[in-house]
């Protein structure tokens, strides 16, 4: 790297504590020697920008409630448009917010963490009769962005939806180095945001379905399953422990028996490997997951789990008595689990990956700036008599 660059990181979409933007790529980039900027809706989500950046509050997009936080980051993207080097956009609300910036310079970059037309099929805040047209929608700004700005994909699974080669920033992990603990036998954990086609409802009535293990349920609801949890939790079937910083989440891992993600047969989970998954096998847990392609792969071929049938709780639970009941069943799997995570899974590794895609996404864009300007260059000098070439 010749100099430090100015990056401005954006999400009005999700949460400041987002493990990949604010827990990887920040700290990637800030260890790397660059001067980070990060807009995001901290007021919002009660949460502090993080030491060592510049941090920009932004109105939150929720819902049918976009518009002022798309906005907002308009407002702001032409603000610095000029000034930094490089503008890293986390949400598809923010390809708006960019289209068609005045006298930019900076170099764009969305990555890209989902399947976003599929994912708008799910979203309950979206009319049902406009839900194909948001998804169309969605296409088009897809490849809107895929000739305007760089990519880099959160799963090689996303490759097939664009005509171009783009790097690919996997959702790994760091890997504790120390070894992880032995899985216990009374605690079953579920880490990450929890809606209805995430397995809310699973979580609960499996909770119910072996009484005898705790379901430790980490992190926020959504509204199509916030009641029921609470309910449950207010009953004590299960352990609902809301949001916790990152470290804190993570800490809940160790020494767990298992560790859940039973996501639905939903078109935008086939792909995407749930960053859940990896984080407990990064931590020595057994993982139980449902047959999506990309959690069902990865869990078999590190022998690090379970695959149940989706909407099967009763699969779910005769394996959580299995595994309670062999305590060397549970931690063979959990050391398989670890060992892959650590060879193949590890953000140590892959950070330097991400930094460099960066990198060479902007040296690449003001490559092809200047290369305009010298073309002329050429054209006018051969119109001069080759005064250009006797140079």
């Amino acid at each position: 790297m010749a100099s430090p660059l100015r990056i401005l990181v954006v999400t009005v979409v999700h949460d400041p504590e987002d493990a990949r933007i604010r827990h990887r790529q920040l700290p990637a980039l800030v260890e790397a020697g660059h001067e980070v900027a990060y807009a995001a809706p901290f007021t919002a989500f009660d949460r502090t920008p993080p030491e060592g950046v510049w941090g920009i509050d932004l109105p939150r997009a929720r819902g049918r409630n976009r518009l002022k936080a798309v906005g907002a980051a308009r407002t702001l993207l032409a603000g610095m448009s000029r000034s930094a080097d490089v503008i890293l956009l986390h949400d598809p609300d923010l390809l708006l917010s960019a289209t068609l910036l005045p006298r930019r310079d900076a170099t764009i970059i969305w990555d890209v963490h989902e399947d976003t037309a599929s994912a708008l099929h799910m979203r309950d805040w979206a009319p049902p009769g406009l839900r194909p047209v948001l998804s169309a929608g969605a296409v088009a700004a897809e490849q809107y962005a895929e000739f305007n700005y760089r990519l880099l994909l959160a799963e090689h699974g996303y490759r097939d939806r664009f005509t171009r080669i783009h790097p690919v920033v996997p959702n790994s992990v760091r890997v504790p180095e120390e070894e992880p603990a032995e899985p216990g036998d009374d605690r079953v954990v579920y880490l990450g945001k929890i809606t209805r086609p995430r397995g809310g409802a699973e979580l609960i009535e499996l909770a119910r379905r072996v009484p005898e293990v705790t379901v430790e349920i980490i992190g926020p609801a959504e509204r199509d399953i916030e009641d029921e949890l609470r309910a449950a939790a207010d009953e004590g079937i299960i352990d609902w422990r809301g949001f916790m910083p990152n470290d804190q989440a993570l800490g809940r891992l160790r020494g767990a028996l298992a560790g859940v993600s039973l996501l639905h047969d939903e078109p935008n989970y086939t792909n995407s490997q749930p960053t859940k998954v990896i984080e407990y096998m990064s931590h020595g847990v057994p993982v139980i997951t449902t047959p999506n392609w990309a959690p069902k792969e990865l869990v078999e071929r590190a022998d690090s789990g379970a695959v149940v049938p989706f909407g099967d709780v009763d699969a779910a639970a005769r394996v959580v008595r299995q595994w309670r009941a062999d305590r060397d069943e549970r931690v063979r799997l959990g050391r398989s689990g670890y060992d892959y995570a650590k060879g193949h899974l590890n953000w140590t590794v892959d950070a330097v990956d991400f930094v460099k895609a960066v990198e060479d996404a902007h040296m690449l864009d003001q490559a092809k700036r200047r290369r305009p300007r010298s073309t002329v260059n050429r054209v006018l000098g051969r119109g001069r008599g080759g005064a250009a070439g006797a140079r």
